[in-house]
């Protein structure tokens, strides 16, 4: 705790976003001495299962983006399958999951933030107020596509620009709103059970956040909140529907009454792709 402090107080001083460019330069290259240098240092910091990759190799990549953004083999994550049921929508850690009081969502023991402020003031973002809402941290380490919790089609698209601090436990402890202060992506989805948000969080050193239907949305040439070109588009449980290049935090809001999370699903409990996180009514 005592190393934390200081951690938190550097990323204030930090150019978090020229940082973060120079992270996306760096992961696309494509000069294979430089990308196996930054693959193989990886390696040394991380264990990372590769068994479970479809491309199993780590260094025939063309860039570290496509090694860290890697695929599945298809079958070694199961989608919850009952129609009623949570699917998680990544390999990560809970950081907090449960109900949004009022327009409360808890961050981290003694913090909480608004979900106004999350959700970027939309005009929608009343509907969530007395919701269920999960927190999943993704480490470096973990996969990092995101994938659906439930059949949904989507509605709508919005980059909202904003720092770039660490999302992990020391930070989320210390740096007040921090998941309403982070640029992110507004995701909403129509279900056959309400109405559903996916934020995707950057963080520190995340050069790029990503959805399937408009590609790279961060970084943003202008960093105002920007809603993108309306897409149709329907997507199954389970399917792709966005990616990280670098660690960060998905946040999902299910609107009242709707959600019911599984009694063993706390803080710091490890998660995979397609378990069930609770049920859906």
């Amino acid at each position: 705790m005592r190393l934390s402090r200081p951690f938190v107080w550097l990323q204030y001083l930090l150019p978090q976003h020229a940082l973060s460019r120079l992270i996306l330069r760096a992961t696309r290259i494509r000069k294979p001495w430089l990308k196996n240098a930054l693959v193989r240092g990886f390696l040394k910091l991380y264990s990372i299962d590769m068994t479970e990759a479809a491309q199993g190799d780590p260094f025939s990549f063309d860039s570290f983006n496509e090694f860290f953004t890697r695929a599945l083999k298809p079958g070694v994550r199961t989608i919850a399958a009952d129609q009623n049921a949570i699917a998680c929508p990544v390999d990560g850690t809970i950081s907090q999951a449960g109900s949004i009081e009022g327009q409360r969502l808890l961050q981290a023991k003694g913090r909480t933030y608004a979900l106004t402020e999350l959700l970027a003031a939309q005009p929608w973002a009343e509907e969530f107020e007395g919701g269920s809402f999960a927190t999943i941290y993704l480490a470096p380490f973990n996969y990092h596509r995101v994938h659906m919790p439930v059949r949904g089609e989507l509605k709508d698209t919005i980059y909202v620009p904003g720092r770039l601090f660490s999302v992990n436990s020391a930070t989320a402890a210390h740096v007040p709103k921090l998941f309403a202060r982070n640029e992110r992506v507004l995701t909403l989805f129509d279900t056959a059970f309400g109405r559903v948000v996916m934020i995707m969080v950057g963080a520190l050193n995340v050069g790029s956040m990503a959805t399937v239907w408009a590609g790279d949305i961060t970084p943003a040439a202008r960093r105002t909140i920007t809603r993108l070109p309306p897409r149709q588009l329907a997507l199954e449980k389970g399917a792709e529907m966005g990616r990280f290049n670098m660690g960060s935090t998905v946040i999902l809001l299910f609107q009242r009454h709707r959600a019911r999370w599984n009694a063993d699903l706390r803080t710091g409990t490890a998660v995979k792709l397609g378990q069930s996180l609770g049920t859906l009514e």
